[in-house]
Formats: C-alpha cells, structure tokens, sequence
C-alpha cells in the first residue's frame, strides 16, 4: 500500500514479472486494487494484492473494504515516496492501515519502504533514511515495523525483498542449517540460496567475511539482467562458473525452484569436485523444500 505514484506496481513488476527498471515507465497507475497469484519456491503461492494509492481509492479502504482488504494479511507492505510533499497525509493513511491491520491481522509482520532513494543526494542518503525511519518507528507504536531504503535503479530493492520473503519461506532455519553443513563438508567459503524465478536471496551461509555486506542483493541484481538479457536472445540461463587467482564462484540449479552458489577460495579443489559435491546434494535440498512445503 501506498500513495499513488509511489512506485508499488513498478518494484512488483520487477522483483516478480521479470520487468527492468526501463520498462516500469510504460506501467499506469493501479486503479482500485490489483491481485496477483505467484507461484514462488514452486508450491508455495503469495496472493499479492497491489492497492491503488488514489485519495479516493484509500477512503473506500478503510470506509467499506476493510474487512476484504485488512483481513487475513501476513504481510504489511507500505511504501512511502521520500519526496512526498504530504507527508502528514502519508502518516495518516499509514495509521489508519495499522489501526485496521491491528483490528483483522494482528500478527501481520509490517514493513515499510523509503522509496526512490535515488532522488536523495547520496552524501544524504543515510541522513534521510535514519530520520524516516525513526519517525516510522515512533508511528508505528505498538505495532513493530521494519523499514528499508528502496529504489529500483539499484540493488537495494532486492535487499528489502529478500528479507521479505525470508519471513515468509517455510522451513528456513532447516535450509540455514543444511546450508552450514554443505558448506561445511565442501569448505566453501560461502553459499547463497536463491528463489529461481525472482533470484531473491532466501537462505545464506558465511563461513569466511566479506566486506561488502551488498554483495547479496549485487548478485540477485546482476544475475537477474543476465537473466532477463538471455531472455532476450531466446536464450536460458542455466549455470555459471566465475574463476580468478583468489576465488571460484559456481552458481548452479540446486532444486526444480532453486539456484545455488558456492565460493570457495581453496585453489586446491577443482571446479569438478564442487560441480560433484552441487549435484550429490539436490537430493537433500529437494526433501527439504518439500517437507517445509508439507509443513
């Protein structure tokens, strides 16, 4: 939810419809609400209802829908423009979501995105972000919110969407610790997990820090372009192997709905050995998803 001209329908057109930042420009405005079906990690379905943010269009929600809309809800997300010129306005409609959400799914997680970042100066950005969040925090009382400083011109959209879908992932702590074992036993450095459809990071394991703590949402970015550009040439993406003098990164299919990657800094084992150890545990990760589907 969110005003209009928000930028709602653009990010779900991205993170799920396989849309680029470009194309977002021919989207309309949601009129009323629109929902969507998506299949994600395969049998896992997210109704996705997307709100159209027209003044009168949010009156109608909360005077006649609210139990349709408000009821059932187990997620919360609200995006706020950060150059709104009605900031008031925005706090208020926000309140009213809460109130409502509070009244028909209090255990509805919220999270709040401080849209169109790019348009903040970036010496700013943290600025701007900080000051947002905490009087979203202070709003928010005594509901919890969670708040992410989005744009889709980067990779901070999909850092804000993983941690999204995590909440929603069944069985996640199984995969986590599946994911330490496997890296365990093959001394990867670090694996990543990704939703194949999206390439939303949904499980992750570190055995060695980085510092770059973006570089998840970097790779779900670049991977997706290189995605979409394949798509392009009538082409599918299946596999990559990245190899230099310090590192070898191999993403591969993992299960029918999931990719996986593996760094490993060993240069001792070979790009044959990992390839092995990827296809000898798809077993193990396919029981897992299913059994957490089951659940």
């Amino acid at each position: 939810m969110g005003k209009s001209g928000g930028g709602k329908t653009s990010m779900r057109s991205i993170i799920f419809a396989n849309y680029s930042a470009k194309d977002t420009r021919r989207l309309g405005p949601t009129m009323d609400v629109e929902q969507s079906y998506v299949r994600f990690l395969g049998n896992l379905i997210l109704n996705l209802w997307d709100c159209g943010g027209q003044e009168s269009f949010m009156e109608c929600y909360f005077a006649t829908q609210k139990d349709n809309i408000f009821k059932n809800v187990e997620v919360l997300i609200y995006v706020f423009d950060v150059q709104s010129q009605d900031l008031d306005k925005d706090l208020h409609y926000y309140q009213s979501c809460l109130e409502s959400i509070i009244q028909h799914s209090s255990n509805a997680k919220i999270f709040c995105l401080i849209h169109k970042m790019d348009l903040i100066s970036e010496e700013m950005r943290g600025t701007v972000f900080a000051q947002r969040e905490k009087l979203l925090h202070d709003v928010s009382k005594p509901l919890h919110c969670a708040c992410f400083p989005t744009s889709i011109w980067d990779e901070t959209l999909y850092k804000a969407w993983s941690k999204i879908v995590y909440q929603l992932v069944p069985n996640v702590k199984g995969l986590e610790k599946t994911l330490e074992n496997f890296a365990e036993i093959i001394d990867a450095d670090e694996i990543l997990l990704f939703e194949k459809a999206t390439f939303l990071v949904i499980s992750h394991c570190t055995r060695k820090e980085h510092h770059d703590s973006r570089r998840f949402e970097k790779i779900s970015d670049i991977i997706k372009q290189f995605k979409l550009s394949c798509s392009k040439l009538a082409a599918a993406f299946q596999s990559m192997e990245v190899r230099n003098s310090t590192f070898a990164c191999f993403i591969e299919l993992c299960t029918p709905n999931t990719y996986v990657m593996v760094v490993i800094s060993d240069p001792t084992i070979s790009s044959e050995v990992t390839l092995m150890n990827i296809r000898n545990a798809r077993k193990v990760f396919e029981k897992l998803e299913k059994d957490g589907v089951r659940n």
